[in-house]
């Protein structure tokens, strides 16, 4: 099954966050900010970059966020207007194109299964002398040992050994 959805959560290790030194040095409102827009980021993939509208998408008075937008400014690019954050962007490509690899591998992996599965009922259907051809088609007739057994008895093709001569006088009350 196909699923075309974004990837609902990005991977990150606290300790390469909290090793960054422009994070240690960030003021608490800051930190706040960042982690609010790498969020949206990750949801929406940008933000507007004009802080009126920036604090307008956020839910944030305009002088809170012109006050420490330029601490997170280190975390962001601006891109034609919008705020874009390229470690997720990365991520988001990295998730990708895993998605695609495995999707590739997925219809190797499905192609190898159908070739096999017809290449040996093909081998199966020319060694087997019950394969009857029609036409272009080949219909294999598959059957059991046992009836295979029975119908070679039926016709006199096995020779009648003493044992199976003594288990049909039993089986039939005889």
């Amino acid at each position: 099954m196909t699923q075309h959805r974004e990837a609902p959560a990005f991977q990150e290790y606290a300790a390469s966050m909290m090793a960054r030194t422009d994070y240690r040095v960030m003021s608490l409102e800051a930190r706040g900010l960042l982690y609010t827009m790498r969020l949206e980021c990750w949801v929406n993939g940008s933000l507007p970059s004009p802080p009126a509208v920036l604090a307008r998408v956020l839910g944030y008075p305009v002088a809170q966020i012109e006050r420490a937008l330029p601490e997170v400014g280190s975390y962001f690019i601006e891109d034609g207007g919008a705020l874009r954050c390229p470690e997720l962007d990365d991520y988001r490509t990295h998730l990708q194109d895993r998605r695609d690899k495995q999707s590739a591998g997925g219809r190797v992996g499905a192609a190898k299964t159908n070739m096999a599965r017809t290449g040996s009922a093909h081998s199966q259907a020319a060694s087997n002398p019950a394969t009857k051809a029609r036409g272009s088609r080949e219909f294999l007739v598959k059957t059991s040992p046992e009836q295979t057994s029975q119908a070679k008895r039926l016709h006199g093709e096995v020779s009648s050994d003493g044992w199976i001569d003594a288990y049909e006088r039993a089986s039939n009350g005889g």
